[in-house]
Order: C-alpha cells, then sequence, then structure tokens
C-alpha cells in the first residue's frame, strides 16, 4: 500500500486543479450560452469538488481518521452521473436554465464542503459509508452504471453519426469513469485497482472535459453526452461532420448549377428525417445523408445547355442527364473513400419499385429501404420546387402522384408525417 501522503497529494490537489479546470469550463459555457456545456462543467466540477475532498481529507495528513473520506470516495460518481445525465433534458440545457444551473452546482459543491467540515471536527457525525461491497455500494453501483451506460449509449450514437474522434473520446471517457465506480464501491485501498480508480476517474474528467472544450471553441454546443444531434445536423454542417471532401464536391456542384446544389440539400434533409422516423441506425443514416448530399453530383458531367436548359429537355437530351447516376458512382469510386452504401445511393437513387427506373430497371427486391427513401425524397422535391419551364407542384399533387406503385409507400407516408411536422414548426 503506498503511503497516504501519495493520496493526499495526488488525488487531492490532482482533483482540486480539476474541479477550477471544471469552473473554467462551466463559465466559458455560460459567456457562449451553451447549456449543455454548462450542465457537463458543473457535473465535472461537483464531482471533482468531492474528489478533492475524499483526498484532502486523508487521515494522518491534515486531518485524522474519519469518515468523510469513505462518504466523498464512494459518492463522487454515483453523484456526477445524474448530474451528466441531466445533459440530455431539454428544458435544462435551456440556455434560460444556466442560472439554475449553477446554482445547483454551487449548492451540491457548499453542501459537501459543509458536510466534510462537519464530519473533520466532529468524526462521529459521519458513519464510513458507504462500505466497499455492502449493499448500499451496490445499490449505488446498479444505478451509477445504468446511468453511464446510458450516457454511453449517447455517445456512441453520436459518434457513430459523426465518425469525429472528439465524439469516441467522450465514450471512452465514460469507459474510465465506468471503471473508476466499480473500483471506489467495490475495492478496498489496499488493491492497486483502487488507486488506479482514481487517476482513471480524473483522467475520464480531463478526457470529456476536453472534448466539450473543443466542441465549444469551435463554435457548436457538446451534444455528445445528450444525443441530442439529429441526422439533419450533419447534413447542415456537412464539413464539420461529413469532412472536407464532401463539402468540396458540393460546392463544385453549386458552381455547376445552384438549383441543383439547393436540391440535394433539401433532399437529404427530408431523407434523413425521414429515416429517422423509420428507425434507420446511426451507420445507415449517415451513409444516406452523404448519398443523399451527393446523389446528383454526376451532373458535373453534364453540358450547362441541358442542365440549365429553360424548357423541358427533347429526347436526346433526357438520355444524356440519365447518365448521371452512372457518372457519380465513377466519380466517386475515382475518389476514394465512399463506401459501398453511398455509391449504391448515388446510382440506384432513380430506380423503382416495379423496375421502371434507370440507369438497371431495377425492381423492389434489388432496392433496399435507404434507396428507396432517396428515391421517394428526391422526386418529391423535385415536384414541389418551380422550375423555369412549370410551376411547383402543390404537396397534394406530389404526393398523390407518389402514391403510385413506383414508390415504397411506407416511405410515403414517414415523408408526409416529416412534411406535416415541417409545416406545424413553420406556422408556430
Amino acid at each position: 500500500m503506498p503511503p497516504l501522503a501519495m493520496h493526499f497529494y495526488g488525488v487531492g490537489v490532482s482533483a482540486l486543479v480539476a474541479a477550477v479546470a471544471a469552473a473554467v469550463l462551466t463559465s466559458a459555457g455560460v459567456r457562449a450560452g451553451d447549456g449543455r456545456t454548462v450542465v457537463v462543467g458543473s457535473g465535472f466540477f461537483v464531482m471533482a469538488t468531492l474528489l478533492a475532498v475524499h483526498g484532502l481529507v486523508t487521515p494522518g495528513v491534515l486531518v485524522g481518521s474519519n469518515g468523510v473520506i469513505a462518504l466523498t470516495g464512494g459518492a463522487t460518481l454515483p453523484v456526477g452521473a445524474p448530474v451528466l445525465a441531466l445533459s440530455g433534458v431539454p428544458a435544462l440545457v435551456d440556455c434560460r436554465s444556466i442560472p439554475k444551473v449553477i446554482g445547483l452546482s454551487l449548492g451540491l459543491a457548499l453542501l459537501v464542503v459543509a458536510v466534510s467540515v462537519a464530519g473533520v471536527l466532529e468524526p462521529s457525525l459521519v458513519p464510513s459509508v458507504p462500505a466497499a461491497g455492502s449493499p448500499t455500494a451496490l445499490v449505488l453501483l446498479g444505478v451509477g452504471a445504468l446511468l453511464f451506460l446510458g450516457l454511453a449509449a449517447r455517445a456512441a450514437n453520436t459518434f457513430l453519426l459523426t465518425h469525429r474522434l472528439a465524439d469516441l473520446a467522450v465514450v471512452f471517457g465514460l469507459a474510465l469513469l465506468g471503471v473508476s465506480l466499480y473500483a471506489a464501491l467495490r475495492l478496498e485501498p489496499m488493491y492497486l485497482a483502487w488507486w488506479l480508480g482514481h487517476g482513471f476517474e480524473l483522467l475520464g474528467i480531463a478526457v470529456i472535459g476536453a472534448s466539450t472544450a473543443y466542441d465549444l471553441r469551435r463554435g457548436r454546443g457538446s451534444q455528445t453526452l445528450s444525443g441530442a444531434l439529429r441526422a439533419g445536423d450533419i447534413v447542415q454542417a456537412e464539413e464539420a461532420f461529413l469532412g472536407a471532401r464532401i463539402r468540396a464536391l458540393m460546392i463544385r456542384l453549386a458552381e455547376k448549377d445552384v438549383s441543383t446544389e439547393e436540391h440535394t440539400r433539401r433532399v437529404a434533409s427530408l431523407a434523413v428525417e425521414v429515416g429517422e422516423r423509420l428507425g434507420l441506425s446511426a451507420p445507415r443514416l449517415r451513409s444516406l445523408a452523404t448519398g443523399a448530399l451527393l446523389h446528383d453530383i454526376g451532373k458535373l458531367s453534364i453540358p450547362d445547355a441541358i442542365l440549365s436548359k429553360p424548357a423541358a429537355l427533347d429526347d436526346e437530351e433526357y438520355e444524356e442527364i440519365k447518365q448521371h447516376p452512372q457518372r457519380g458512382r465513377d466519380l466517386l469510386s475515382e475518389l476514394g473513400g465512399f463506401d459501398d452504401d453511398v455509391k449504391r445511393l448515388v446510382w440506384s437513387h432513380h430506380e423503382r419499385l416495379d423496375g421502371t427506373g434507370y440507369p438497371l430497371g431495377l425492381q423492389a427486391a434489388d432496392l433496399d429501404l435507404a434507396t428507396r427513401i432517396l428515391a421517394v425524397c428526391d422526386v418529391y422535391d423535385a415536384l414541389v420546387s418551380p422550375r423555369v419551364y412549370r410551376d411547383a407542384w402543390s404537396h397534394a399533387e406530389a404526393i398523390e402522384l407518389l402514391g403510385s406503385e413506383s414508390f415504397d409507400q411506407r416511405c410515403v407516408a414517414a415523408l408526409v408525417e416529416v412534411t406535416g411536422a415541417q409545416a406545424f414548426a413553420v406556422a408556430v
């Protein structure tokens, strides 16, 4: 067993530094008006305060034997976990709730200090609970583990959408906190894992805090712990979440034809919302977002005279337009780095369930759900958008056409729900 002074300095002083860092993060969140950062920073501040007290009341250094060391050590993670979980509560991450969150965290920190001072001055006031492996400790372990698992699931889902290392770091940090929770509530100080648990706890706080600070510095609120990031968000900020190459291709498409670029963005936004309603997983939503943004990228090779023609196309021109799915797929293959799901969406977004589409005339059995979603959203936006040679169709007219056997009616129904919700949001 290492000298107790190592516990005093290694845990107590380090946790004090962590508490200061958490306060700085919280302050930055307040200045930015970012409620999620404030909740995360406040949670870490409370955790670091408990851990700092746990280290500073090490018996034999500044104070004598006391129950505060066990109480604060065992409570650090079980208290921190529910506070961090509050980052998923919309009412609390609203900027108007920031004063309440700050007040709650300061109140908890002051309560910790007050109880600790009382426990040091009169050790009998604070029993040595929760004892490692006791029923109380096991209950705290179970509740805390569930909370950390829930937070990790949120963070993992966000990472599957974004593929950002900063979001993966949060998953790693939560895993460290989960291991620390076990060490704190199941092991005694004579075990090396108990000591390592303190290090993992500080490291977990640092990793998650650094990721949150990084997002704040980049001008985005931290959404990893809350799981608030939606597939539509990665469509709106494709460079941040899908990469610079996607952004470069979208810029090139806009230079070629602004209306086509705007069309692809609208289609992508609709498609991922429909995909969410139909239960697509995060990886499939990411592929759908990418494929929908790039579904018309093959039009880069279409002559401007055809692409911007202020009238309906003749048969020869239409045959040229019909080459864009194949050319788009070929372009992505040449560039490399695009998975098969994305290339398939670009290639097959004009296919139809009844085999009347192009370029291959595929039928229902050959078309997955993401392709069916993209086909419906692509046609819908094309119909309800005005063209130089025709007026825009009404929503009802477009949905009536989509009611044919060429399209998946589950996708059409979900599209009706999505567009209805959008219309309601605009009205409100």
